[in-house]
C-alpha cells in the first residue's frame, strides 16, 4: 500500500472510531479553542512526518474539541447530520479532486450536480428550467440570488450594471420582513446596500411578514425593487404567506427572493407542503442542503427562475475558458471549486422521493414530541407554534433560561442553543438530523427535567 492508501486507511479508522462514540460521548466539546490551539500549534517543524502519523496525531488531538453534530442529540443552531451515502460520496469528491466549475473540464461531477439540481427542483415544485448553483451555504446562496436580482432589476430600469457599475445607478429598494435571517442583511451589505437603506415590513407574533403591511410599504415608493420573503423563520419555524405576498410584490414590479435555508424542503412533504403554498411563483430561492437534506458541509443552493439572469450577473469572459451552454461558473461567484453538489446527488438517490418526504415528516414529528414533552415540565413554557422543525422554550426569567441552556451543555446529553425572541431569552431546539430517534428526544427531555429548578 502506498502513502496515499495508508493515509486513507488511517483516516477511515479514525473516522469510524469517532462515529462509534456518538451515542455516549458528550455532545458539546470538552475543550476550548485555546486548548486546541495548544494541541495543534507551536512553530512549524523543520522536518515532515509520515502521512499516517499526521492523520493519527490529528485525530487523537482533535477529539476533545469535536462537537457531536453527526449524532442524534445535536439540536443547536440549524445544523443537520450527514446521511451515510452523502458522507461516502464526499470522501469520493475529495479523492477525485475535480475542479467542478466547467462541464468541459469535469463532466462527471458537473453531470451529478446538474441531475441533483433537477431532482431538487422536481421535489420542491420549482420550475424545471431554473438554474441551480451549488455554493457554500445559505449565506452565499442568498448573496448569489440577491446579486442576480440586483443586476436584473437595474437592467429592467435601463441600467447596465456590468458596464456602468453602481456609481450613479438608480437606488434599489430592498424590502425585508422584520424577522428575516441575519444573512439577508449581510448579503445586502456585500451588495452595497446599507442598513439605513433596508425597508422593513412588520411581522406577526411568529415572525411572518404581514401582507397588508407589505402592500402599504410598496405603495410608498418607486424604482427597482427586491422583496425578500422567508420559508422557515429561524426561531419559530414559521413560513411567510407566500401565496398572498408574492402577488403583491409582483404587482409592484418586484423581484421576489425566498430565503428557505431549511424551510424550502417542506415543499417535498405532502403533509407539510401547505406551508410553502405559492412558493413556485418567486424569482429566486436559497436553501442549505447541509441542513434539512443532511449532506456534509458545505452545500448551499442558489436557485434562479431564469438562467439568463444568472448568466448576466456571473458569466466571466476569460479567453481561456470554454463554455458548454450553462456551466456551474455561470450561476455563482466561484470559478474553481470542489464538487460540493455530488453528496446532494447521493443523498437524493439514497432516499428517493418517498424517503425525502419521510425524513422531513420525521423531523417535524420529533419537534412536536419535543414540544409536548417540554410543555409537560413544570416551569417550562414553549414559546412558538410548532409548525415545522423549530421549538423555542424558556423558564420564568431570562437568567433562569440562560442558566438552563448552559447547564444542559455542561451535562452533555444534548445541545440546544440560546436565542432572543421578542426581548426575552429563550432556548432553541432545531430538529435537523436524520440520526435523531424518539429515544434521543426522550433522553434530552429527561436531562432537561433533571436540570429545571424545582
Amino acid at each position: 500500500m502506498d502513502d496515499r492508501g495508508r493515509a486513507l486507511d488511517a483516516a477511515h479508522r479514525s473516522a469510524m472510531a469517532f462515529l462509534g462514540t456518538l451515542e455516549e460521548r458528550p455532545v458539546w466539546p470538552r475543550a476550548t479553542l485555546d486548548d486546541m490551539l495548544v494541541t495543534f500549534g507551536g512553530p512549524l517543524p523543520d522536518e515532515g512526518l509520515d502521512p499516517v502519523e499526521v492523520v493519527e496525531q490529528m485525530a487523537a488531538g482533535a477529539d476533545p474539541g469535536l462537537v457531536g453534530i453527526p449524532g442524534g442529540r445535536f439540536f443547536g443552531f440549524v445544523i443537520g447530520g450527514t446521511l451515510p451515502a452523502a458522507l461516502a460520496a464526499d470522501w469520493l469528491v475529495s479523492a477525485w479532486d475535480q475542479n467542478s466549475g466547467s462541464a468541459m473540464l469535469t463532466p462527471t461531477t458537473v453531470a451529478l450536480e446538474r441531475v441533483a439540481g433537477r431532482w431538487m427542483l422536481d421535489l420542491l415544485g420549482l420550475p424545471q428550467t431554473a438554474s441551480v448553483g451549488f455554493v457554500t451555504g445559505g449565506q452565499i446562496a442568498n448573496f448569489t440570488c440577491l446579486a442576480t436580482a440586483r443586476h436584473a432589476v437595474l437592467a429592467r430600469a435601463g441600467w447596465d450594471l456590468a458596464e456602468r457599475g453602481l456609481r450613479s445607478a438608480p437606488a434599489v429598494r430592498f424590502v425585508v420582513g422584520a424577522d428575516r435571517h441575519g444573512s439577508i442583511d449581510r448579503a445586502a451589505r456585500f451588495l452595497g446596500i446599507g442598513r439605513a437603506e433596508i425597508v422593513v415590513v412588520d411581522a406577526d407574533d411568529q415572525g411572518r411578514m404581514r401582507p397588508e403591511a407589505l402592500e402599504r410599504t410598496l405603495e410608498q415608493g418607486a424604482g427597482p425593487l427586491i422583496v425578500c420573503l422567508q420559508a422557515g423563520e429561524v426561531h419559530t419555524g414559521a413560513f411567510d404567506d407566500l401565496a398572498a405576498l408574492i402577488p403583491i410584490a409582483h404587482r409592484n414590479g418586484a423581484w421576489v427572493h425566498v430565503d428557505g435555508a431549511f424551510g424550502l424542503w417542506a415543499a417535498a412533504s405532502p403533509a407539510l407542503q401547505h406551508l410553502t403554498a405559492g412558493l413556485e411563483a418567486a424569482d429566486s430561492w436559497a436553501t442549505d442542503a447541509h441542513k434539512t437534506l443532511n449532506v456534509p458541509y458545505d452545500c448551499g443552493m442558489a436557485i434562479v427562475r431564469d438562467p439568463a439572469d444568472s448568466i448576466a450577473a456571473f458569466r466571466t469572459g476569460g479567453d481561456y475558458l470554454v463554455y458548454t451552454g450553462l456551466d456551474p461558473w455561470d450561476v455563482t461567484p466561484e470559478l474553481s471549486r470542489r464538487a460540493r453538489g455530488v453528496p446532494a446527488w447521493a443523498a437524493l438517490r439514497s432516499l428517493g422521493r418517498s424517503g425525502v418526504a419521510a425524513l422531513i415528516d420525521r423531523l417535524h414529528e420529533h419537534a412536536v414530541a419535543m414540544a409536548d414533552g417540554l410543555a409537560a415540565i413544570d416551569g417550562v413554557e414553549v414559546v412558538n407554534d410548532v409548525v415545522y422543525t423549530q421549538v423555542m422554550f424558556r423558564l420564568g426569567t431570562d437568567d433562569e433560561t440562560r442558566a438552563l441552556g448552559a447547564a444542559l451543555l455542561a451535562e452533555g446529553t444534548a445541545v440546544v442553543t440560546g436565542a432572543e425572541w421578542r426581548g426575552h431569552a429563550t432556548q432553541r431546539c432545531s430538529m435537523s438530523s436524520w440520526a435523531t430517534t424518539p429515544q434521543d428526544v426522550e433522553r434530552t427531555l429527561a436531562a432537561i427535567r433533571s436540570l429545571v429548578p424545582a
